[in-house]
Order: C-alpha cells, then sequence, then structure tokens
C-alpha cells in the first residue's frame, strides 16, 4: 500500500499519509485509486468526523503525479478531453464533506495542489516549500492554477505557475498570502493539524458539514467555470511528451531561490 490510513476511534479524527518517501510521495496510479477509494470510505465511517492528510518522511508532504505513471497514461485526440489521474484524488471530489486538513512537510508542488485545493485549510512546517513545475517542463498549469488561484491572490498564484522550478515559495510567504493558515516548527505540522482535528472533531458533525459546504458553495461556481476550460487550454499548450521527456531529463538541481 502507498496510502496509510489509521482513525482515532476517540477523537473521531482519520490520519491519510502519502507513502512514498522514496519518491518524494509522487503518486503512481495506485497511489491515486487507493486516495480516491479512501475518500469514499471515509464518508460512510461515522466515526470519522475530521481528517488529516500528509506526507511520509520530511523530504516532501506531495510532488506531483509520478513520472513513470504519466508515460504511462494515454492522451484521447479530443482537445476537450484529457485523461489526467489525479482528477479524483481530493476529498470534494469524492462528494466528502468531513472537514480535510492539509498537513505539509517538505515540498509540496504541481499535482500536490490537488489535494491543497480541496482542504479546507494548510497547516505547514517552516521547512516547507511550495511551487508548479509545469511551465519548466513544457506543460501547462491548469487545473493546479485553479485551484491555486482561489487560495491566494491571483499575482501570487500567476508567479508561482509561471515561475516553474526556478522559484519557490517559502512557508512564511505561504502564510503571507493566505494559502497557509499556520506555521509549525519543522517536524509539528501534522500535530498541529490534528490539534486542530480534534477540536472540529468535537463539534456536532451536522454543523460542521453544513458549514464545510457553506464555505465550499462561495468559490464552487467560480471553480468549475474556469475547470471547465483547463482541458482545452492543456491541449493547446503542452509539448509532446518527448519534448516534455528531454526537458525533464536536463533539469539541474539546486538552481532555485526561495522567497
Amino acid at each position: 500500500m502507498t496510502l496509510r490510513t489509521t482513525t482515532d476511534k476517540d477523537t473521531g479524527v482519520a490520519l491519510l499519509t502519502l507513502d512514498r518517501p522514496e519518491k518524494l510521495n509522487a503518486m503512481d496510479l495506485a497511489t491515486a485509486e487507493q486516495l480516491t477509494s479512501a475518500w469514499r470510505k471515509l464518508r460512510f465511517d461515522d466515526t470519522v468526523r475530521a481528517v488529516v492528510v500528509t506526507g511520509a518522511g520530511d523530504r516532501a508532504f506531495c510532488t506531483g503525479l509520478d513520472r513513470d505513471a504519466a508515460a504511462a497514461v494515454p492522451q484521447p485526440n479530443s482537445p476537450y478531453t484529457i485523461e489526467d489521474p489525479l482528477l479524483r484524488v481530493g476529498p470534494k471530489s469524492n462528494d466528502l464533506w468531513k472537514p480535510v486538513i492539509a498537513a505539509v512537510n517538505g515540498m509540496a508542488c504541481g499535482g500536490a495542489f490537488y489535494l491543497l485545493g480541496e482542504a479546507e485549510f494548510v497547516v505547514a512546517d517552516s521547512s516547507a516549500t511550495f511551487f508548479d513545475p509545469h511551465t519548466t517542463y513544457g506543460m501547462v498549469s491548469a487545473f493546479e492554477s485553479v485551484l491555486m488561484a482561489q487560495r491566494m491572490p491571483y499575482g501570487e498564484a500567476a508567479r508561482m505557475a509561471l515561475m516553474g522550478t526556478a522559484e519557490r515559495m517559502s512557508a512564511r510567504r505561504a502564510y503571507e498570502v493566505g494559502l497557509v493558515s499556520e506555521v509549525t516548527e519543522p517536524g509539528e505540522a501534522v500535530a498541529a493539524a490534528v490539534r486542530c482535528a480534534e477540536v472540529i472533531a468535537g463539534y456536532p458533525p451536522e454543523a460542521v458539514q453544513g458549514t464545510v459546504r457553506a464555505c465550499w458553495s462561495a468559490r464552487e461556481a467560480a471553480r468549475a467555470h474556469a475547470l471547465a476550460y483547463a482541458p482545452h487550454l492543456i491541449s493547446l499548450g503542452n509539448q509532446p511528451a518527448r519534448s516534455q521527456g528531454k526537458l525533464f531529463a536536463a533539469r539541474r538541481p539546486g538552481g532555485f531561490r526561495t522567497r
């Protein structure tokens, strides 16, 4: 299993952990399927009233779609249809309205934003960084940018998407722009997120889930409208897979600044 789920029946809090630290918690097809299944199971588990999602190890929360998995996904010819295995990895995409808190350790980039974008709020330790590598590798950042544009000011979301791997947003800056709600000492993000989840899980679940739905509905119409354009933009702007591979292979470590 590449996803670990533990539940504290006394507090009503479940902890979902992406468990591929050797791959920087990148999601392969199996992990994506496990996440979809986990959210659906949690939806019907009345012993769970709040959820924390995180990544194993201290190097990364999640680094998006595993490159091997990306190469294995066939793409249809229609510009209106995109095969993206991460489209259903978030809780809202699986109709889960129990509150979800993301605890970020290390890197969170690219496809990780599917999880961050559907969490109620984000807690990050001070070593966490956020970036979007798509443009560097000749890919359109569409779904990810839509989600991030709803979590922080447009200029910050656009800068992160356009700067690619040349720049990373620090936890401090993410807190300043509203992407992160709390910054902790290194290694303390999960504990802080669990504390919040335990408080929320102690409230009447109907009131909590109704509040989650209300908050989400405030931005759902704009989100749905924007996401409808995403497949066409990807089909127009993505470089051929061979060109993406060359750009990815040519990457150089350490060539970025953190702000």
